[in-house]
């Protein structure tokens, strides 16, 4: 069964817009967890418009399942991770000023730097990530860094079908059967929901986990929380 890790930096972002404790994070985390999802996500920036950096530290003694910290490896994210010993890292390049993640590494390009980044957290005892576009060259590069998993951007994927093209989930499958023959784990994340989970499901051998955030927080609101995480669990079953 493929896990699910809940993303809550929304639950952060609801909380910061009116600068108290409401929702609670921490308490979310714990109710999630307890409802059955089997992780949590988070994905501090620098500017700490959602996720703080003391969040990260705070959530470390509440999350008993996996405990899954994204992020651009800069220095302080760097020593953020390695203080805290998540059980995962997922190195994802974002810019400081993107409103979310919007493409993966180039795993070719950068392969010096990732190889650096994943032997340092690696030595730390840390299962490491790479996110990274659905393309058969990029996954070669990210089994040359010697990272444990891969994260494939299912933004495309989601949107194509949306629109009722369920040939998009092709390239996906392709990069999912160079990824086990590598014997690279699959993790998967971005715009996966409730529509669209069990098609991908099927379709990805060896998907281990997804990450789901906003999808999942925007289902709650109409079908509640607990609900919402007991709908993943059955469709990744």
């Amino acid at each position: 069964m493929t896990k699910l890790s809940v993303n809550i930096n929304k639950i952060a972002t609801l909380r910061n817009s009116r600068g108290g404790d409401v929702p609670n994070l921490l308490q979310f985390a714990k109710d999630v967890q307890s409802y059955g999802a089997e992780g949590i996500t988070i994905h501090p920036r620098p500017d700490e418009r959602h996720i703080r950096y003391q969040d990260a530290y705070d959530l470390k003694s509440e999350v008993y399942t996996e405990y899954n910290i994204e992020g651009n490896p800069i220095p302080k994210f760097m020593d953020l991770v390695l203080d805290i010993k998540p059980t995962q890292v997922t190195l994802v390049p974002d810019a400081t000023d993107a409103i979310t993640s919007n493409a993966g590494w180039d795993t070719i390009k950068h392969k010096d730097f990732l190889t650096e980044v994943i032997q340092t957290f690696r030595s730390n005892g840390i299962r490491t990530s790479i996110f990274v576009d659905p393309d058969l060259h990029q996954i070669e590069g990210a089994k040359a860094t010697g990272t444990d998993r891969i994260e494939l951007y299912t933004e495309a994927f989601a949107h194509q079908y949306s629109l009722g093209n369920k040939e998009a989930i092709n390239p996906y499958m392709e990069c999912a059967g160079l990824a086990n023959t590598l014997q690279l784990g699959i993790n998967a994340g971005h715009d996966l929901s409730l529509q669209n989970i069990q098609f991908f499901k099927e379709n990805i051998p060896g998907l281990q986990e997804v990450s789901i955030g906003h999808a999942l927080i925007a289902e709650s609101l109409y079908m509640g929380v607990e609900k919402v995480i007991s709908s993943y669990l059955e469709k990744l079953k």
